[in-house]
């Protein structure tokens, strides 16, 4: 639009000028070596026009022919590094494809035809990389940390090159490094602060997660939540030794994540030593309604301990009504109404969680309760010990396959922060053993040999239900901390009544339930 414009708005000044010189005629007369030449002005306006033409052709010539070399010279040069481009062009997407000898001849086609280009050698150790060929590729990732222009991205070759050959050492220097140089780049960030959390070195951790917040590397909701787990790590670490310290940290992880159960549990208890149960109660309570948990329900529980079995049982009728009755609720209300004696109201709390396979836990909860009422040598306590080694397993804390009862701030494989989740492992169930028809004869259908009543033995205890109770989890999932879940198993009779052999049925019944798989039938083997 504006081209055209201006094309027309020329074209009528030239006119205007060409009826401007028409309106006024005039002569021109050049003398030159004796020569005179006269003509009319518009006939000398259109040689001046015609000259300047011819002269600007010909200076045109001239210096095409002068800059032929040149062009020469940079038309072959354009050539090449178009050549280099599609070579670079092709090898990542074989880099891509994984194809590792079109990758390494592309690589050097680009190479050879590009020069020490950051892409060229980036293109290289890639190449080197799906190849297999470990020290080229830290070769060409080297060379990229010697130019300033590709430091960083060679750092972050190395650094995956050392993950890689398990060198955490060497990993970590070149991200600290990286990070010094480009605070905002986020892999050298997270490395910094995995190596951080691995360590312990909390407050470091803490500078780095405030540095990714201010830079907007992550968002709010995570800085907040990774700032109450490190400062929970903290107040774990000092709650025995420094407690105002630890009240201080832990106060500031509550406000962050009032949901984060750990931070709710040593909240509480440092708290109610100090006496102020009514805010202890207040910040386990909003924990409870986010996320029901048994260490929650015992802090709670235990907020004054002077309380009668009496009060701790309606603490737990409290508890079971904030979380709408959740399972973890019943259970709890479950093991004070067993501690108060109060076995009807036990049962009535537990029924519910029986109806569809019930975890290991409420077994052993129904357990307890018929020992506790009826004595150890109850059929019915053996039947729910039975049943409770074949029973689906509880939720535990479990970060990249390592399933724990006690949490951490960090993951015990890769240091990752904030790892452990409280979640439901793996269930898969064994099958049931046979049983040989002179087993029947000395023991009832799918309970254990090592359930079946046997002679105490002389300065023996049995195990009272609190005692089952405080086990249970143990019985369900038998793992330590930093422990692969085992799949509980039944073991069988023969087994059985040579490893527990005068054993009471509680006791006997989560030595079963705590073999790993396959035990059994190894145990059995060796017997002969």
């Amino acid at each position: 639009m504006w081209r055209a414009l201006a094309f027309l708005a020329l074209l009528a000044l030239a006119a205007f000028g060409a009826v401007w010189i028409a309106d006024r005629p005039g002569t021109v007369t050049v003398v030159w070596n004796g020569y005179q030449i006269g003509t009319s002005l518009a006939v000398a306006l259109v040689g001046v026009i015609a000259a300047a033409i011819v002269l600007g052709v010909l200076w045109a010539i001239v210096r095409g022919v002068i800059g032929l070399p040149e062009a020469l010279v940079r038309g072959s040069a354009e050539r090449r590094r178009a050549k280099g481009l599609s070579a670079l062009s092709r090898g990542m997407v074989a880099v891509g494809s994984g194809d590792p000898l079109a990758a390494r001849r592309f690589a050097g086609d680009a190479e050879r035809l590009l020069g020490t280009e950051p892409l060229t050698l980036l293109l290289k150790a890639q190449a080197a990389q799906i190849s297999g060929d470990r020290d080229a590729a830290e070769s060409a990732f080297q060379r990229m940390v010697d130019d300033p222009e590709t430091r960083v991205l060679g750092l972050r070759g190395l650094f995956v090159e050392a993950r890689r050959r398990e060198d955490e050492t060497a990993a970590r220097a070149y991200a600290t490094e990286a990070a010094r140089l480009a605070p905002s780049v986020t892999w050298a960030n997270e490395a910094l602060l995995e190596a951080q959390s691995a360590d312990g070195d909390w407050a470091a951790a803490l500078e780095t997660i405030e540095r990714r917040s201010s830079l907007g590397l992550i968002d709010k909701a995570t800085a907040r939540r990774q700032r109450a787990v490190l400062l929970t790590a903290i107040a774990g670490e000092r709650e025995a030794g420094e407690p105002e310290l630890a009240a201080e940290r832990i106060l500031q992880a509550v406000k962050l994540a009032p949901d984060l159960v750990p931070a709710a549990c040593i909240a509480g208890r440092l708290l109610a030593r100090r006496g102020d149960v009514k805010k202890a109660a207040r910040i386990v309570e909003a924990a409870w309604k986010a996320n029901p948990h048994p260490d929650l329900a015992k802090v709670y529980l235990g907020l004054r301990p002077g309380d009668s079995v009496r009060d701790r049982l309606a603490r737990a009728e409290v508890l079971a009504k904030l979380s709408v009755w959740d399972p973890e609720s019943r259970l709890a209300l479950g093991q004070a109404a067993l501690d108060a004696r109060d076995y009807k109201r036990a049962r009535e709390a537990v029924k519910p969680l029986l109806t569809d396979r019930p975890t290991a836990r409420a077994c052993l909860m129904m357990a307890a309760i018929e020992e506790a009422e009826h004595g150890a040598a109850s059929g019915q306590a053996r039947e729910w010990l039975a049943r409770a080694a074949r029973a689906p397993r509880d939720r535990v804390w479990i970060a990249d396959g390592i399933a724990t009862e006690t949490w951490a701030p960090v993951s015990p494989v890769t240091g990752r922060l904030d790892a452990f989740t409280w979640r439901e492992p793996p269930n898969t169930l064994a099958a049931a053993p046979a049983v040989e028809p002179e087993a029947e004869s000395t023991a009832p259908a799918l309970v254990p040999a090592a359930t079946r009543p046997s002679a105490p033995v002389p300065g023996s205890v049995a195990p009272s239900a609190s005692a089952l109770s405080s086990a249970s989890a143990s019985a369900a999932v038998a793992t330590g901390p930093g422990t692969p879940v085992p799949v509980p198993t039944v073991l069988p009779a023969k087994a059985a009544s040579a490893k527990t052999a005068g054993a009471d049925p509680v006791s006997a019944g989560m030595a079963a339930a705590a073999l790993p798989p396959g035990s059994a039938d190894r145990a059995v083997r060796r017997m002969g």
